[in-house]
């Protein structure tokens, strides 16, 4: 029932036309996949992951992406794999619950509408979450929904 939950589809984050990265995001993390160039060996990229922060690249080349983060991650649980031209990077969230409109400090935002219905499905995750034997799937929300962070006390930590 969980999955139902997942993300439907991932973000696009597009600079001057071009698909810079795909990403999307749970109560826990926010991932982000971009795609590799070909006939770069995997061992030139690299990606450095800082509380508030991401770089990444290939090696001797100016940074693919250099940018402040949207909100603080937790850098001993976040990290990143290479697997099918695609580099996956985990960012474990500082505040769980919090919905990011986008993981990059004031580019790439979402539209309020995109943000409210991530807001809504965050809200939904952790409903499930707290109430694993009850199917959420398809509850839905009337006018404004609750912040999934504070509503009722806030989220709870195991």
């Amino acid at each position: 029932m969980a999955e139902k939950l997942a993300p439907e589809k991932r973000h696009s984050f597009v600079h001057n036309g071009q698909k810079v990265f795909e990403w999307d995001q749970t109560l826990d993390e926010v991932n982000i996949y971009i795609t590799l160039p070909p006939n770069v060996h995997s061992k030139q990229f690299y990606c450095k992951i800082q509380s508030k922060h991401l770089e990444l690249g290939i090696k001797g080349n100016p940074p693919y992406l250099n940018h402040d983060l949207t909100s603080p991650v937790k850098t001993d649980s976040s990290f990143w794999t290479l697997e099918d031209d695609i580099m996956h990077i985990t960012l474990q969230k500082r505040d769980k619950g919090q919905t990011w409109a986008s993981p990059i400090l004031g580019q790439g935002q979402l539209d309020p509408y995109a943000t409210d219905l991530e807001q809504k499905r965050l809200m939904l995750q952790r409903f499930q979450e707290e109430n694993p034997g009850f199917d959420f799937s398809q509850a839905q929300f009337s006018g404004n929904c609750p912040d999934p962070r504070t509503f009722m006390g806030g989220i709870r930590s195991d």
